[in-house]
């Protein structure tokens, strides 16, 4: 486990990336850009990112919420409601290389800044705008959250017990895939810039990356007009593609997708007659009679523990899994091997467990990831490094309410 706590190397490294963002799809989006060597300042409001006392999950005094998607950060306190405030943002817009924001849009060009503004001093900027419904369109002033979006692309639809209610997504997809998809933005917009010199306005929407990733789905209904319904325990086009209850109460998902599996699956089961039954012998014909072929799939898993039928199954290449829970998932040895747990130390002694950079680069050591920061811990050294200020100068910034009433 990585429990460094400085950074400066990495892919990105010689980028400023100046972090306009609170909540989660934008944080998420800068820690990315973080996590591979980026210089992430993060402007906070002079009482913070309220996810910092999110609950109910707290490390020390800080939600685990907010430290989850925040290491390898820089925080400044601004009062962009003071001029002094704005101006300050400004400046550091004028010599960042990428500007990430998630407000409404409309909103930053009220306080008194926008991308046309920063552009026509800093050409190559790259600006990430990440909204509910972007920057155009009937719903672009909507509020917006992850689970909206989730239910307005149709993802709850098809997301639950076949009987049962329409059911959000365990882990915050709306949120998480316009981070990613923001990231992706940037770095296409970054590589134009290195041809033509100039900076994008990258505009993410949460609700167009739900639609994106509706992928086959959304091909389904389009060129059928045939309506998706609920997924319940599998997969509306393969049969084998499924979860199933063990002897021991544990649920596993089985995988048999090809014509191999399914043979391998059958002797793994000692159900020879599967293999031979007319009804199952193939996969268009095991999906007509899917629900005959469930019931004695499900009898059989019955027959022993969850762990032992995986690994029988994985013995016969056959893909399966035991459904695992967090606790589970967070110790298997292959998420411990991809270093996929980070522990970080806090600056009081705190030690930070979170969840890790799945990207990694052959041959390469990852960045050495640093803790979330304390808010305006950073003030002096962020005004110094990038503006070239001294504390005379940060002092007079206080002064002028720069950094709100307790002057951070």
């Amino acid at each position: 486990m990585n429990t460094e706590a400085t950074s400066g190397y990495g892919p990105l490294s010689h980028l400023k990336v100046l972090d306009l963002t609170q909540f989660l799809s934008g944080p998420y989006a800068t820690q990315l850009l973080g996590d591979m060597g980026a210089d992430v300042v993060k402007i906070e409001a002079p009482d913070g990112d309220m996810t910092r006392r999110l609950p109910p999950h707290f490390v020390g005094t800080q939600s685990a919420y907010y430290l989850s998607v925040n290491r390898n950060k820089k925080s400044l306190t601004v009062d962009m409601k003071t001029a002094a405030g704005l101006a300050l943002v400004r400046k550091l817009a004028q010599v960042s290389d990428v500007v990430v924001e998630n407000f409404r849009p409309g909103i930053l060009e009220k306080l008194g800044i926008s991308y046309e503004d920063i552009k026509a001093v800093r050409p190559g900027l790259v600006w990430c705008s990440i909204s509910g419904f972007g920057q155009a369109g009937p719903y672009k002033n909507r509020p917006a959250y992850d689970m909206i979006v989730q239910a307005m692309s149709g993802g709850m639809s098809i997301t639950g017990p076949t009987e049962g209610p329409s059911v959000r997504s365990g882990i915050p997809l709306g949120d998480i895939a316009a981070g990613m998809y923001g990231v992706i933005g940037i770095l296409a917009a970054l590589a134009d810039r290195d041809r033509s010199g100039k900076g994008k306005h990258v505009d993410i929407s949460m609700l167009d990356c739900q639609v994106a990733m509706l992928s086959y789905q959304a091909a389904y209904y389009l060129n059928s007009g045939n309506v998706p319904e609920r997924q319940g325990r599998g997969h509306d086009s393969i049969p084998t593609y499924r979860t199933f209850t063990c002897g021991d109460a544990a649920d596993i998902v089985v995988t048999a997708n090809t014509e191999r599996m399914w043979s391998s699956l059958c002797d793994v089961l000692s159900c020879a007659e599967l293999s031979t039954d007319s009804r199952f012998a193939d996969n268009k014909r095991r999906y007509i009679n899917r629900e005959a072929l469930w019931r004695i799939l499900e009898d059989a898993f019955l027959t022993k523990s969850a762990q032992e039928w995986v690994d029988l199954m994985l013995a016969a290449e056959v893909p399966a899994a035991v459904v695992n829970t967090l606790d589970r998932s967070l110790t298997d040895p292959q998420v411990i091997h991809r270093n996929m747990v980070l522990e970080l130390a806090g600056p009081n002694g705190e030690k930070l467990r979170v969840a890790g950079n799945p990207i990694k680069f052959a041959n390469e050591d990852e960045v050495n990831h640093r803790y979330p920061p304390l808010l305006g811990g950073d003030s002096l050294s962020v005004l110094s490094d990038w503006l070239g200020m001294n504390a005379g100068d940060v002092n007079e910034l206080r002064c002028d309410s720069a950094f709100g009433p307790n002057g951070r």
